[in-house]
């Protein structure tokens, strides 16, 4: 892991802030003052101090659900002076990870974790993700197919953000997905996926013709909002937390038996 995101991870530090204080000479990697921002280390092993402060990774953890708002960036600043989510989060959780990204006008539910682990683990899951979507347009068979089937784009590039450099795209086959509504003006529908690729909804969509005119994930795998207001936090319940440490040993597990394997 990259010296100023191990910081970020298990600090306060912002990565721009642990950026500076590594060009700063105020970091030392296993006794030795590191200024060079690639510098690698070891996650469980290396011993890393801040203007002599010891950062200490922890095997607790916290998961928090943030009812992320149209209009926020999931970043931790923004060089056009746009709103993030961090200037509505509450202080104490400046230095948590987001699990994944909700675009600019994408609402709903966004985990964030003090455990850059944790976090890693639910990005590149399988676990199910419910989005609500509003489209201009009817669904078309064509759509309902791709839904079923997957599909795959050599050109995805319709329904990115312009300075996206992903052009191709596969889609998996969706988990599942309703129509509640579908007409000729808009349509209505839940869809379920397991992946979470970037603006993958939109691009989907796009490739048919049909802009998303609103996108709203709400849940991911066992963990809703619970009626959570428009950017608001809360803990995890006992029960999803429960669910979570299943999924992590599972995955811990399984990580184990790949390393044997080779």
């Amino acid at each position: 892991m990259r010296l100023n995101k191990y910081i970020a991870h298990h600090s306060s530090y912002s990565r721009r802030e642990a950026d500076k204080a590594i060009e700063a000479g105020y970091v030392r990697v296993d006794g030795e003052i590191q200024t060079n921002l690639a510098t690698q280390v070891d996650e469980n092993k290396a011993e890393v101090w801040v203007s002599g402060k010891k950062i200490t990774p922890s095997d607790k953890y916290t998961v928090i659900v943030y009812n992320k708002p149209k209009g926020e960036l999931v970043t931790k600043s923004d060089p056009r002076g746009r709103k993030t989510i961090y200037d509505t989060l509450e202080k104490k959780y400046k230095h948590f990870i987001p699990v994944g990204r909700l675009d600019y006008a994408t609402e709903g539910v966004l985990l964030l974790t003090d455990a850059s682990k944790v976090a890693a683990a639910l990005m590149t899951s399988n676990l199910e993700r419910i989005y609500k979507v509003k489209i201009k347009g009817p669904i078309t068979p064509e759509m309902e197919a791709a839904m079923l089937n997957g599909l795959e784009l050599k050109d995805a590039t319709a329904g990115g953000h312009e300075k996206s450099d992903i052009t191709s795209m596969t889609f998996a086959p969706f988990i599942g997905y309703k129509i509640q509504k579908s007409e000729h003006n808009y349509s209505v529908l839940k869809i379920a996926i397991s992946e979470g690729q970037n603006r993958e909804i939109r691009r989907f969509f796009a490739h048919f013709g049909a802009e998303v005119a609103d996108l709203k994930r709400v849940s991911f795998a066992e963990i809703e909002l619970n009626n959570l207001p428009t950017g608001k936090s809360r803990f995890l319940t006992r029960s999803e937390y429960s669910a979570l440490f299943t999924f992590l040993k599972e995955e811990n597990k399984k990580a184990k038996e790949r390393g044997e394997k080779r």
